[in-house]
């Protein structure tokens, strides 16, 4: 395909129009953006911001020329940041069946070209074009694709990192286990062995079932959501479940009177958030300590839930960070880093949200923003 196939439309609007005028069915929209090039202008001037904005324009061109298909649409406004392509065009293998275009794959390859040619980073995302949703709200649309884009990226980090945690607990139950088969070991030696490998299970079994939690969330988007369960028994169930964790660092978990308060979630991921947060607050906490959790539904629209520690608490800075996939907090390693991003994940699905800051205990205080049933 020469480049000249591919002949860029000069406006966002006339792609659009384009692109509205095709059938109801949902068209992948690719989206890729420059970040830096404001910096670029603020630095070396507007001649410069240009430049490159030229520079990359032409790499674009080239890239989709040889990436898409002849009648696929791209665009990108002059002056603008954002180049966009919409995979609407249709071709058949060598056996006569349809072929189609991976989105993730296209954008990685007109990516790499464009970064090649102008030496910057390309921002990418994709997402579905719906006409009866998406006309006329091109930028909500761009929007919607790079967040997607960038939660892929963490995904991808994070799964890539995971497994190399996997392998750490399996390689250590492996070890013990062919020890204890090949070796004559006296029985107290035997139990410490199988304890520490039974211990190792334990971690291995967390970082599964974080993973599986986090893909039935992805796979589950738009559901109906589940009937209200009791904030009081959640609560309680949670307690009862850190019990043990709890008791080994002599920590308290004290539950404040709870209203009789009904949640806009399901009962099982409700008493598995709060698990992660009472959990996260017995390790991180101070020995010896104490794990506060409380309830106000004086909101119309949210219960606020609150869990407290009298730890040293989490740094300004990392406040957000913690809440990313594969983030630990700096007081220890002993995380997997799933916890804290899951409880995100499973109150934003929900419709809530959860937030992070100083305790007037002097630790940390997560605080959990609950639909109301």
């Amino acid at each position: 395909m020469r480049a000249a196939d591919h002949a860029l439309l000069s406006q966002v609007a006339g792609f659009e129009r384009r692109l509205a005028a095709l059938a109801d069915e949902p068209r992948p929209v690719l989206v890729l953006q420059l970040p830096e090039l404001e910096r670029v202008a603020w630095r070396r001037g507007l001649r410069a911001a240009r430049a490159v904005e030229r520079c990359a324009t032409a790499a674009f061109s080239t890239a989709v020329s040889r990436v898409l298909r002849a009648d696929d649409l791209v665009a990108h406004d002059g002056g603008s940041d954002v180049f966009l392509a919409a995979l609407v065009g249709a071709t058949r293998d060598g056996t006569g069946a349809t072929s189609s275009i991976d989105p993730r794959a296209a954008l990685a390859r007109i990516a790499a070209t464009m970064e090649a040619s102008i030496r910057l980073d390309v921002r990418t995302g994709w997402t579905t074009y719906a006409r009866g949703v998406d006309a006329g709200n091109m930028p909500a649309l761009v929007a919607r694709a790079l967040v997607r884009g960038r939660q892929e990226r963490e995904r991808y980090a994070f799964f890539s990192s995971l497994g190399h945690e996997l392998r750490t607990p399996l390689a250590s139950i492996r070890g013990y286990l062919e020890t204890l088969l090949d070796s004559d070991i006296d029985a107290v030696t035997r139990e410490r062995f199988v304890r520490i490998a039974h211990k190792e299970s334990l971690r291995l079994n967390r970082l599964v079932d974080g993973m599986f939690e986090i893909s039935l969330l992805d796979l589950q988007a738009g559901v109906t959501p589940a009937a209200p369960c009791s904030l009081a028994a959640a609560l309680e169930a949670a307690r009862d479940a850190c019990a043990a964790n709890a008791s080994a660092r002599s920590v308290a978990i004290v539950i404040d009177d709870v209203p009789p308060l009904r949640v806009a979630i399901d009962s099982d991921r409700l008493t598995l958030v709060l698990v992660n947060l009472i959990d996260n607050a017995v390790k991180h906490g101070r020995v010896g300590g104490n794990v506060f959790a409380g309830a106000c539904g004086d909101d119309p629209r949210f219960v606020q839930v609150t869990i407290d520690d009298d730890g040293p608490g989490v740094a300004p800075g990392d406040r957000e960070r913690v809440f990313a996939l594969g983030a630990r907090a700096k007081t220890s390693a002993a995380g997997t880093g799933i916890g804290l991003a899951l409880v995100r994940l499973m109150l934003e699905r929900a419709g809530g949200r959860v937030e992070l800051d100083r305790s007037p205990r002097g630790g940390a205080r997560f605080a959990l923003f609950v639909p109301r049933a």
